[in-house]
């Protein structure tokens, strides 16, 4: 990205800085939840009924994908296309996911 002047460095960090902020708070709003109950709520406040429909459809993907299961298959079976599972395939290649708890856990959880 050409930045023309020091006042467009400005206005892009300070974008940064601030959904930087957004989405720490974002988090910190998900650790104030008390059980499932309020993350319900929170989750139907924040998301659209698409996106609510959308996030265990995310879920099954990483669960399936743990397992061995092919890509064609997965898009299949959830009803998503195949580069919705690519991306899945994706994000694990990443590492991010295999540090939470949840991933951590999946082999003991139902499915």
């Amino acid at each position: 990205m050409f930045y023309k002047t020091k006042l467009d460095i400005f206005i892009y960090t300070s974008i940064i800085v601030f959904m930087d902020r957004l989405y720490n708070e974002l988090l910190d709003s998900f650790l104030h939840v008390k059980d499932k109950r309020e993350l319900d709520a929170l989750l139907h406040g924040l998301l659209t009924q698409k996106e609510l429909e959308e996030l265990p459809k995310r879920l099954e993907i990483f669960k399936l994908l743990k397992k061995g299961t092919t890509q064609h298959d997965i898009a299949e079976k959830i009803g998503v296309g195949v580069a919705t599972v690519t991306r899945g395939s994706l994000e694990l290649q990443r590492g991010n996911i295999q540090k939470t708890s949840w991933w951590r856990n999946l082999s003991s959880m139902r499915g």
